[in-house]
C-alpha cells in the first residue's frame, strides 16, 4: 500500500537525505583505540548538550541504562524505579541477569512520581537487606504517554537522593522531546543526575545509538563495561555521524512532532468509543483506549491499518501513536479521519480478524 502513514514508533525514520550524506562521508577510525574522529565529536558535542564532563558513544539505549545501573550499583544492591518504566519493563531485567541488582518499583501516576512517594524507602543498613544505592527516573515517560515529568519533582528527588547519600540516573531516551515541550534546557534538565542516557534513534531520527553522559572517570569506568557488554565498535563513525547530524540540525524540529500529536489528540476527543489515556498530550506520544463495549484495542489497529495508518496495540485496550519526522501535518490529518473511521466501524459491529501484538 502507498502513502502509509507509520505511527508505531518514532524509530521507524529513514534518515534524511542530509544525514545519509553525513554517513557516507563520514570521518572514520577504530574506536576502540580511541581514533574515530566522528565519534569524538558526538560524544563532546552530547557532553557539551547535557552539561557533563563527557559521554559514550553505545548501540542502544538498553545498554547505556544497564551499564550506568552497573557504575551506581554492586551485586546485591538495590535501586529505586517508577514501575512503569523502560529499565524495568523493557530490557528483560537486566540489570538482575548482568549485574545482580534487584529493583523496588513506585507506582507513579501514568508515569510522574512525587518526591513524597520516595520518602522512607531508603532501607537500613542491616546484613540481612540489600542496599539501596540509585534512583532512576525516566523523562519523557513511555508508558505514561509521553509525559514530561515536572522540573520540580525532578529536582525535588534528586535533592532527596543525594542528601540519602543515593545516586540518580535518568533514561532520558526522549529527553530531547522534554525539552522541546518545555523550553527547559537538556543540561538544566541534566544536572540533578549523575548520569544521562539520551537515544539518537527515536524522535531525532538517527538509524542507530544512545550515549551515556556523566563524570569523566563514570565514563571512563563505563568504557570498560561497554567492553564487557559488547559495545565495542570499530569505524563506527559511519553509525555516529546519522547521530552528529541528528544532535546538530533535529533537536528544534521536535516541537512539530508534539503540534501534529495534537492534530491526532484533538479526532480522538472528538470521536464516541475512544478516549485519550490523559486529558492531555504532553509530547509525541498518543494513547488511545478503547471502550471494550465496542471491541479491543487491536480490532482498531486493524481497522487503521486497512486504511494504511499504522498504530501499535499495547494492551487489550490501549492503542499507541507516536508522531515523528517522517510523518507531516498532512499525514497526521489523513490519520486523524480514520481513527474516527475505523471507531465508528467499531460502533457499527466490526469485528476483524487480528494478530494481537505488544511492543515496547
Amino acid at each position: 500500500m502507498t502513502n502509509v502513514v507509520d505511527l508505531r514508533s518514532d524509530t521507524v525514520t529513514k534518515p534524511t537525505p542530509g544525514m545519509r550524506s553525513a554517513i557516507a562521508n563520514a570521518e572514520v577510525g577504530d574506536d576502540v583505540m580511541g581514533d574515530d574522529p566522528t565519534i569524538q565529536r558526538l560524544e563532546s558535542l552530547t557532553a557539551e548538550v547535557l552539561g557533563k564532563e563527557a559521554a559514550i558513544f553505545m548501540p542502544s539505549g538498553s545498554m547505556t541504562n544497564q551499564i550506568a545501573v552497573r557504575i551506581h550499583c554492586k551485586p546485591g544492591d538495590e535501586f529505586i524505579c517508577e514501575a512503569g518504566c523502560h529499565i524495568y519493563n523493557y530490557e528483560q531485567g537486566a540489570f538482575a541477569q548482568l549485574s545482580g541488582v534487584v529493583a523496588r518499583t513506585i507506582e507513579g501516576d501514568n508515569g510522574v512520581l512525587r518526591p513524597e512517594q520516595l520518602h522512607g524507602t531508603i532501607r537500613a543498613e542491616n546484613e540481612h537487606l540489600v542496599r539501596t544505592r540509585l534512583v532512576c527516573l525516566e523523562n519523557t515517560h513511555n508508558r505514561g504517554g509521553g509525559r514530561v515529568q515536572p522540573y520540580e519533582n525532578v529536582a525535588g528527588i534528586c535533592e532527596w537522593a543525594h542528601e540519602g547519600g543515593l545516586r540518580t540516573h535518568l533514561d532520558g531516551a526522549r529527553l530531547f522531546n522534554a525539552v522541546a515541550a518545555t523550553g527547559i534546557a537538556a543540561d538544566e534538565w541534566s544536572r540533578h543526575f549523575d548520569t544521562v542516557s539520551v537515544c539518537f534513534s527515536k524522535g531525532l531520527g538517527a538509524p542507530v545509538g544512545s550515549a551515556l553522559a556523566g563524570p569523566a572517570e563514570m565514563i571512563k569506568e563505563a568504557r570498560r563495561h561497554r567492553k564487557c557488554f559488547g559495545g565495542g565498535m570499530r569505524q563506527v563513525g559511519i553509525i555516529g555521524a546519522g547521530a552528529l547530524y541528528a544532535m546538530e540540525n533535529h533537536r528544534e524540529r521536535l516541537k512539530e512532532d508534539h503540534a501534529n500529536a495534537q492534530i491526532l489528540a484533538d479526532a480522538v476527543r472528538a470521536t464516541d468509543g475512544i478516549r485519550l489515556l490523559t486529558p492531555e498530550v504532553d509530547t509525541n506520544i498518543v494513547f488511545i483506549e478503547v471502550e471494550p463495549s465496542l471491541g479491543t484495542a487491536a480490532d482498531l489497529v486493524t481497522l487503521m491499518q486497512q486504511q494504511g495508518v499504522l498504530t501499535l496495540a499495547i494492551t487489550p485496550t490501549r492503542v499507541r501513536a507516536v508522531t515523528h519526522l517522517d510523518v507531516d501535518e498532512q499525514a497526521l490529518r489523513r490519520a486523524a479521519e480514520v481513527v474516527a473511521w475505523a471507531a465508528e466501524q467499531l460502533i457499527a459491529g466490526a469485528k476483524p480478524e487480528v494478530d494481537r501484538v505488544v511492543a515496547y
